[in-house]
């Protein structure tokens, strides 16, 4: 049987060109705005230890800031490039829907309702925590299934009471809620001890503790009432820079996971021979090409923020002596993943 190697050319090339054409990526128009602006705009907290605040030099620290200059790392090759922009519960998601900041990565649960109704994309989930309960030593309790018949305080109507309400009902123990406006009169009335406990993600139940004039009079009970991943949010409509920054985060776990820190990457690249650590560095093949990225953009990552232990240690682990828990490495039984490096 003959084979017409001219039909086949003629009907290869259009499908190779198309081919081509999908697989090719571009920059998108939030990219090419940071690039103009010459920094990445990034909306955190006003202030939360251990994820995103200024030291006493005015340099902002913390997990959610490091997440920000992995960003600005990768586009620009220089973390100093992120710019932080303090924001309040209430001002955090209009600050991303009208283009004030590029992207948002602060204490924020991930739920289908901010997916969904928002206008905004959740880019990746790279914090894995929950609902917790803050109680009085006093009281001698260790498991939140002794709180039977407890007063909380919290705020009235919030999703934090609903889920109270909801942890509750499931566990067939009775509860009483006394209402405030606001996390700081919430925060007063507990250490007044005018209830016996008080919930909130573990997050900022830790860092109530940390603040505490008496640390040690509280207890940061195990459980959690509900689970609360956090994450990387930007607006709809650009994809390319959803995927960017995602894989700027991937580029701290996949670190992790190769062993590869500040202390020695540099090293590293220079001596190692493992297909998978060079690729990731850029030295056989560019995998950020469809965003205009260098080759060794995920290289300059690690070697100025670190790998994502890193990042949780000098945040929330050694700040507020938060335990790693489902933050660590899928090869340690924990919850971080990167997706295929190649």
């Amino acid at each position: 049987m003959r084979c017409n190697l001219a039909g086949w050319t003629r009907l290869f090339t259009p499908m190779a060109l198309l081919l081509g054409v999908a697989g090719a990526a571009q920059a998108g128009p939030t990219l090419d705005a940071v690039r103009r602006n010459g920094e990445v705009r990034c909306a955190v907290s006003t202030g939360l230890a251990g994820m995103s605040q200024p030291d006493a030099n005015g340099v902002w620290q913390g997990f959610d800031a490091d997440i920000c200059r992995a960003v600005a790392t990768a586009v620009f090759g220089d973390a100093g490039r992120a710019r932080f922009v303090p924001t309040t519960t209430a001002t955090r998601f209009t600050a991303l829907q009208s283009g004030e900041v590029d992207l948002l990565s602060r204490t924020t649960a991930l739920t289908l309702a901010r997916d969904s109704q928002l206008g905004l994309t959740i880019s990746v989930a790279h914090f894995f925590t929950g609902q917790g309960i803050l109680v009085h030593k006093r009281l001698n309790i260790t498991r939140a299934e002794q709180l039977d018949g407890a007063t909380f305080c919290a705020t009235l109507a919030s999703e934090i009471e609903r889920n109270l309400a909801d942890w509750a009902r499931q566990k067939n123990i009775r509860i009483t809620t006394i209402p405030f406006d606001t996390p700081p009169t919430i925060l007063a009335a507990f250490q007044a001890g005018r209830c016996d406990a008080i919930s909130n993600d573990m997050i900022n139940l830790s860092g109530n503790r940390t603040a505490s004039p008496n640390p040690a009079d509280l207890v940061l009970l195990p459980e959690l009432v509900f689970k609360e991943p956090h994450g990387v949010l930007v607006r709809n409509g650009d994809p390319e820079w959803a995927a960017l920054t995602r894989w700027a985060v991937f580029a701290l776990i996949q670190a992790e996971e190769m062993g590869l820190t500040r202390a020695n990457v540099a090293q590293v690249r220079e001596t190692t021979q493992d297909p998978k650590i060079r690729r990731f560095l850029g030295l056989t093949e560019n995998v950020g090409t469809g965003w205009g990225l260098p080759a060794g953009w995920a290289f300059e990552v690690v070697r100025q923020v670190g790998n994502y232990g890193e990042v949780f240690e000098r945040g929330p682990g050694r700040v507020l002596g938060m335990e790693r828990g489902l933050n660590r490495p899928w090869t340690e039984g924990g919850m971080l993943m990167s997706w295929l490096w190649q």
